[in-house]
């Protein structure tokens, strides 16, 4: 009967240790999980945006289905080691693959260019950093960059979830 409560402590302590141990990647994989539903959004100029956030794979991926004004796009978010990525499907038939820098108080998240399938080369037009600022359960702004040659043009939207 002791060596049963022993073993069942040091079950708890695993479970505790390796639930504190827990990456901020997986931490922020686990930040878009909760944002599952449909948010809407506006830019300063009055574009719209909706984004509908659903687990995938058994809940270790996270995907986005946006509308930004006239584009629809996609966007997986999954962890990759210690590490969180996100692969962005775009209209220009391009797929960025981009590696967050996570802020220490995890309210910042940039995503930023890795590399592509599909880029004709480095000066084609595709999606290169995607941030997002993350202020509540219900609101969070993200802003997109767009790179061609050398231009870069973003597009910044403040979110809200859809009730």
């Amino acid at each position: 009967m002791r060596m049963l409560r022993v073993a069942a402590g040091f079950s708890l302590l695993l479970i505790s240790l390796s639930s504190w141990a827990q990456s901020d990647a997986q931490k922020v994989l686990d930040r878009f999980k909760s944002m599952a539903g449909t948010w809407e959004g506006k830019s300063p100029s009055g574009d719209t945006s909706e984004v509908t956030y659903r687990l995938e794979a058994g809940g270790t991926t996270v995907m986005a289905d946006m509308h930004m004004s006239s584009e629809d796009m996609m966007s997986m978010y999954y962890v990759d080691g210690e590490q969180l990525l996100m692969t962005h499907f775009c209209p220009s038939n391009n797929q960025p693959r981009m590696k967050a820098v996570i802020s220490p108080d995890l309210k910042t998240v940039t995503f930023d260019f890795l590399d592509a399938t599909n880029l004709a080369g480095p000066q084609a037009g595709h999606m290169h950093r995607a941030v997002f600022l993350f202020s509540d359960a219900d609101h969070y702004a993200e802003e997109w960059t767009w790179k061609k040659g050398e231009k870069d043009l973003k597009f910044h939207f403040e979110m809200q979830r859809k009730k």
